[in-house]
């Protein structure tokens, strides 16, 4: 009997010393598969930290065994930090030559956040030659038009926010190429069923989603934002929402004065009704799913949650709203009129 129990732990522990090799060397697998994955693998940052960035990437499928295949490999301070354009399920050898190689040095990368202008976004396009704003007027690789956009005066909103990598000496106008054929690819997953049973048209949906990324800090308010602007759109009442106005003024930080809280300008929806004439940035593909299927709330209002870290309160009444707002205000002036959304 004895004899058996120790034969079956032999075996347990044969397996398991097995798995674990194959775990860490994997004979099995390749340099990955066909899907993709943008990597960004910061400045300072140790072997674990990387790890954890690739597994929940999807670039390999423990951080554990990443990290320690790259110490047994002697490589720990050999990984080179850079955006990265990555497969999916790599093998750690893979994914450990791709980050001690680096990226390449003759190719310029640009990362564009989420729901940025196109003015915001031409800081970012240095060393590429041309001006990005003449290039994002028009261009022949989309046509607005085609998505109920009968006067946009450029292209804001199709601009689609990723990081790319371009030789250098390229232009901005591959840079924007890349960025509608992006947009197209990503747009065409849309389902915009529930925005056409309201008249919205696709342009709409891109407008919408573009305030939704701008007000929206945390994911799980996007879809309840978005719900305010389609109740609002169906109540006829102004959305009021200022970064519309702050898109027109080009100003994103300071204070909104009331002499430009009464501006005439359309972009202004305290004063006007209905969407604004267009997209007040390029949102990303979340902000354009919340768009084209909001939340099915009756929230008409919503203001900065304080000590919430970006989240919103959400109300029904205007009541309900002014009362959240005092608590925003008094939160904010203990403080010393900054933003009391943030709390040790």
């Amino acid at each position: 009997m004895a004899r058996r129990v120790i034969a079956v732990l032999a075996l347990v522990v044969v397996v398991a010393a097995a798995w674990f090799l194959i775990s860490l060397f994997q004979p099995f697998t390749g340099s990955g598969g066909s899907g993709s994955v943008t990597v960004r693998v910061p400045s300072g940052a140790n072997v674990s930290t990387i790890g954890d960035i690739l597994s929940k990437r999807g670039v390999v499928s423990s951080s554990f065994f990443f990290e320690l295949r790259t110490r047994l490999s002697g490589r720990s301070g050999d990984l080179k930090p850079g955006v990265y354009h990555l497969k999916r399920g790599m093998s750690y050898a893979a994914a450990l030559d791709a980050l001690t190689k680096g990226v390449a040095p003759n190719v310029v990368q640009v990362t564009i956040p989420e729901g940025r202008s196109r003015g915001e976004i031409v800081p970012l396009t240095k060393g590429l030659k041309g001006s990005y704003m003449a290039a994002t007027v028009r261009s022949p690789y989309l046509n607005p038009r085609r998505y109920g956009a009968k006067h946009a005066r450029n292209l804001e909103g199709f601009l689609f926010p990723a990081s790319y990598q371009l030789k250098k000496g390229a232009t901005v106008r591959t840079l924007v190429k890349d960025q509608l054929q992006a947009f197209r690819q990503n747009f065409g997953k849309i389902n915009l069923s529930y925005a056409r049973r309201r008249n919205l048209t696709p342009y709409d949906v891109l407008t919408i989603a573009s305030m939704v990324e701008r007000e929206a800090e945390v994911p799980k308010d996007r879809p309840l934002i978005a719900s305010v602007i389609y109740n609002r759109l169906r109540d006829h009442i102004p959305l009021g929402i200022d970064s519309t106005l702050r898109y027109a003024l080009n100003d994103w930080t300071k204070p909104l004065r009331v002499s430009q809280l009464a501006s005439p300008s359309p972009y202004n929806t305290r004063n006007h009704q209905g969407l604004p004439p267009g997209p007040i940035g390029n949102p990303g593909l979340a902000s354009i799913e919340a768009a084209a299927h909001p939340a099915h709330t009756k929230y008409l209002f919503f203001v900065v949650k304080p000590c919430g870290n970006g989240a919103h309160v959400f109300a029904t009444t205007n009541a309900q709203f002014l009362r959240d707002s005092a608590r925003y205000n008094a939160a904010r002036q203990q403080r010393g009129g900054r933003s009391p959304e943030k709390c040790k």
